[in-house]
């Protein structure tokens, strides 16, 4: 269990790896088992991050290092070795907003992702849990979150800086050597997760644990449309005896998946969002 020090900066300073070949990373994240299962950090880097874009870098925080996957010198023999670990049950991708990434995956690498701990999804049910009622739409940057002294108190003022420059050159993750400034954002990006995965598990309730789960994996599938109604992808969890004890049985999870052209999401969003509050009234 991590410290319950707000923060000892000195507990996060991990070396940080740049990772062209997979003999460079854990072997137990090549090849994950029942018997070690494994909790991570992860986030992706890219060029347009969606199906049509470009995928550079692959965040990997473990207790001990921060692992940057570097996939336009790995390619494609990088991202297949690292397939089976983000695609298993037994290793838990801690992440904030998976939607896209998983997008990316799948399109570029043909890797389904599956078992995320989304703390943006995890944030909005604590909050309802504990009675704090937020919109529908009102979710918590990553930025906001981080701030958030319940769950980490750290200032991220550095993205702000690294959103100007991407506005500048939009091919920024593309360019090699990394500099240090890349290495170390895209190392911020995934360094505090754990802590805040930790602070997250203390509050979650049996009800809310099965929620973020199976919003996790309607996420993953979110921009991931396929022909076969998603058949080769993993089964959504079950409600579980646990969930049905305690109070109701939750209301069926409804995620809406619209396939967008490019240029178009403003008119599937329509003006002030007219568009989507209007399908989630209709899914009511």
């Amino acid at each position: 269990m991590l410290s319950e020090k707000l923060l000892d900066h000195e507990a996060y300073l991990v070396p940080i790896h740049i990772v062209t070949s997979a003999s460079e990373l854990p072997v137990e994240f090549l090849e994950p088992s029942a018997q070690s299962q494994l909790v991570i950090g992860f986030d992706c880097e890219g060029v347009d991050l969606c199906r049509d874009g470009t995928l550079c870098i692959m965040q990997l925080a473990f207790p001990d290092a921060i692992y940057l996957v570097d996939v336009i010198e790995g390619g494609d023999i990088i991202m297949e070795a690292c397939k089976p670990a983000l695609e298993s049950s037994h290793v838990t991708k801690v992440i904030h907003d998976c939607k896209r990434d998983s997008e990316a995956l799948y399109f570029q690498f043909g890797i389904k992702l599956h078992n995320v701990m989304d703390t943006q999804i995890a944030y909005s049910l604590i909050e309802e849990q504990e009675g704090r009622t937020r919109l529908p739409d009102d979710y918590v940057s990553f930025v906001t979150l981080l701030a958030d002294p319940r769950y980490c108190g750290v200032s991220y003022l550095e993205k702000e800086e690294v959103r100007v420059l991407l506005r500048q050159d939009p091919k920024l993750w593309t360019y090699r050597p990394l500099s240090d400034m890349m290495t170390h954002a895209a190392a911020e990006d995934v360094r505090f997760l754990l802590y805040i995965y930790h602070k997250m598990m203390e509050k979650l309730n049996t009800q809310s644990l099965w929620r973020v789960t199976v919003r996790g994996e309607l996420y993953c599938r979110c921009f991931c449309i396929n022909d076969n109604d998603f058949a080769d992808w993993p089964a959504l969890p079950p409600i579980s005896d646990d969930v049905l004890m305690d109070g109701e049985a939750p209301e069926e999870e409804i995620l809406s998946v619209l396939d967008v052209p490019p240029g178009k999401m403003g008119r599937v969003i329509g003006r002030k969002g007219s568009s989507i509050l209007s399908i989630k009234e209709s899914c009511e």
